[in-house]
């Protein structure tokens, strides 16, 4: 790849018969390979086609100011290109490099001027096999998505995973160690599965689950990083236990929040109905409903204290409820949600807290400026990226 200055003096070079073999040979690599950035665009409803007849009309319209000797043979038909090129150059349209489709071999018109909108989090996730292949639950048709050994995997029509375990260990043709399974979301996303033994998983955003693909032990055991709400199926002779980050949780049949991401400081379960058992290292409590056990990302003591359901289960009702949290444990969630980075101007602006309810489906401009109506940070959003300052 050369830059469009090193194709200009390439070009010029070759008119002039001063080009070497090698240099000739970069040129003929190079040749067509070009984008229009986006200054070529006149605005964002423009289709290809228009984009493309004005652009050359404004070439044709500019191609007076270049001279061509018309005894001049070409040897590649892409050189007659370049020298519209040039003018198009000099006309101030800015060409940039880039690839082919590799599927048409055509060069596409692109507009970047506009960046992708930021819309809130939908259903999206995908599903990891235990051979490795993957399967995105969002863009997968529903019905059957895998058959494993006795275990089938389906899609519903309200877009949940449903595990659905045929057989008994031991019957032919079953193998007696289920294979590892696991469903992500991504930034953005949130999804629903529900395993072999009937437990409900909700995923929040940025989240996974490792899950067996039938439960064949004493114990049945899954793996959570993120966010994760459980409706644990009643089974008194086999404990669920989720682990998490270096903490585990146990329970028979019960309903409860995890919320264990790595860029918290705490790992948190939050108990609705039923009790659990909370443990890390040799730590260990136990909560009843209405109650959250909290523990240090690197420490083992566990704290017990009363939870503020209304804010830990909001995502799952769908809205964000905030109860004097600090601006930054805000915009995680915020960035998790609307899949956004976030960057603070300064340090004390972090320090600010803030209460509230709104929808997690409303616009992020629309939140942020709820957040803004104090008159203690305002915001401003490039692309992707939400700046907060005083």
């Amino acid at each position: 790849m050369i830059t469009k200055d090193e194709f200009l003096a390439l070009y010029e070079k070759y008119m002039s018969g001063q080009c070497t073999d090698a240099e000739k040979q970069l040129l003929d690599t190079y040749r067509d390979e070009m984008l229009l950035a986006e200054e070529g665009w006149d605005d964002e409803d423009a289709n290809e086609t228009d984009v493309r007849a004005r652009i050359w009309q404004r070439l044709n319209q500019n191609r007076k100011v270049v001279s061509i000797s018309k005894h001049k043979i070409y040897k590649s038909w892409w050189l007659q290109i370049a020298a519209v090129l040039l003018v198009a150059l000099s006309a101030g349209l800015l060409f940039i490099p880039a690839k082919k489709n590799q599927e048409t071999g055509n060069v596409n018109l692109t507009a970047n001027k506009h960046p992708k909108p930021i819309v809130p989090g939908s259903n999206k996730a995908y599903l990891t096999l235990a051979n490795g292949s993957q399967i995105v639950l969002d863009d997968a048709k529903n019905g059957a998505l895998a058959n494993q050994s006795g275990v089938k995997v389906n899609k519903t029509s309200n877009g949940v995973v449903v595990y659905k375990f045929d057989r008994k260990a031991g019957e032919q043709g079953q193998k007696d160690i289920p294979e590892i399974n696991t469903i992500t979301t991504p930034r953005g996303g949130q999804y629903q599965v529900i395993l072999a033994d009937g437990t409900k998983v909700q995923l929040n955003a940025a989240s996974s689950i490792r899950f067996p693909e039938f439960f064949n032990g004493t114990n049945r055991e899954v793996e959570l990083t993120g966010e994760a709400y459980f409706e644990v199926a009643k089974d008194k002779a086999h404990p669920f236990i989720v682990k998490a980050n270096g903490t585990q949780v146990q329970v028979f049949g019960t309903h409860f929040n995890i919320n264990a991401y790595n860029d918290n400081q705490e790992i948190t379960t939050t108990l609705l109905e039923g009790s659990v058992k909370m443990s890390k290292g040799l730590a260990a409590v136990m909560l009843l409903p209405g109650q959250q056990g909290s523990v240090n990302q690197n420490g083992s003591s566990i704290k017990v204290q009363k939870a503020d359901v209304e804010a830990n289960m909001a995502w799952i009702n769908g809205f964000f409820v905030f109860h004097d949290q600090s601006i930054v444990n805000i915009m995680k969630q915020v960035s998790r949600w609307y899949d956004v980075d976030v960057e603070y101007q300064d340090a004390q602006v972090q320090e600010n807290e803030f209460g509230g309810t709104i929808s997690k489906y409303r616009d992020i401009k629309e939140l942020l400026d709820n957040i803004k109506l104090t008159g203690s940070i305002h915001y401003k959003i490039e692309g992707r990226r939400v700046i907060i300052m005083k």
